[in-house]
């Protein structure tokens, strides 16, 4: 059953003013995500997955500004409101966990102390009932022994136990919507699979929904209900994860998903990985038309228009 729709964003530019010209990161994005649901947003480096995120959290710095377009969140255009309206959506209600948790965490803090601040600023707890909501919400991420690990410093703590900490910060106030932005990319892949499961399962058990950012395709296929494809800063594609993956509609798609080893057959040496030809153009010099012709093996004159 479809859910209610949590998110939508609509023709969105986000735009960096270089003293070489315009950087047209996000152009024209038409996005959404319903509530119960994961949406895999994929795409080589640069093509304004991460952009297009910090857009939805209104933390785009000089020089870049969003130029034009909604963002929509439970029908609420969250360009239109106050930096301080902005600032209760985030955490409580729209939360964000990043690549590399170390960069996200004060390596000078207790973990507990970290959560125990983000509980305190979005709800009306006393210090003693958000240490107890830390410590529940560790036991709910899967880590161990939370009464004590509460305790711990981020150095103390592996990759995969630090990333819980960032996903059981993101999920204290019990927010709709998680923008996980590559994850699971520094971690093993046993640890990585723990991750998605663990995001799985939060969407299960709160019906929140999860914007998950990443370049790989593997992850997409195991965790996403939907897709959406983008390069250049467009979305070239949208469709259910099972119809993405079987009837790929996009050349680019297609090249993503034909560059994909087929690890259940054995390889012959020989054999060469197909790969999309070229690199992704400039953002400040792109093509007319449409931005993948110049590395399209079905590319006609129509496709410059």
């Amino acid at each position: 059953m479809e859910g209610k729709r949590l998110l939508e964003i609509k023709d969105l530019h986000t735009v960096f003013h270089t003293d070489d010209g315009a950087v047209r990161a996000v152009d024209g994005v038409d996005l959404w995500v319903d509530e119960g649901e994961v949406l895999g947003l994929v795409g080589e480096s640069g093509c304004g997955k991460s952009v297009t995120a910090h857009s939805v959290m209104r933390l785009v710095s000089p020089p870049g500004r969003i130029e034009s377009g909604e963002i929509l969140f439970r029908g609420r255009n969250l360009l239109k409101v106050s930096q301080r309206e902005m600032h209760q959506v985030r955490g409580s209600r729209i939360a964000m966990i990043y690549q590399e948790p170390m960069s996200s965490l004060n390596p000078l803090l207790r973990v507990g102390t970290q959560i125990v601040e983000t509980v305190t600023m979005h709800m009306h707890k006393t210090k003693r009932e958000a240490l107890g909501l830390a410590v529940d919400m560790l036991r709910a991420v899967g880590i161990p022994d939370p009464e004590h690990r509460v305790h711990d410093y981020p150095h103390q703590l592996s990759g995969g136990m630090r990333q819980r900490v960032m996903i059981a910060m993101g999920m204290v106030c019990n927010p709709r919507l998680m923008i996980a932005d590559e994850p699971t990319t520094a971690l093993d892949v046993s640890i990585q699979a723990q991750i998605l499961d663990l995001l799985r399962n939060l969407v299960r058990e709160t019906n929140a929904a999860v914007m998950l950012i990443t370049h790989d395709m593997g992850v997409v296929a195991e965790t996403a209900d939907r897709v959406a494809v983008m390069y250049t800063g467009k979305v070239v594609e949208q469709a259910d994860v099972k119809t993405l993956f079987t009837r790929p509609a996009h050349p680019y798609t297609q090249g993503l998903l034909a560059s994909i080893p087929d690890v259940s057959r054995p390889v012959p040496e020989d054999r060469i990985l197909p790969a999309i030809p070229g690199t992704v153009p400039s953002l400040l010099r792109l093509p007319a038309g449409c931005s993948f012709r110049s590395r399209c093996a079905k590319s006609t004159d129509k496709c410059g228009r």
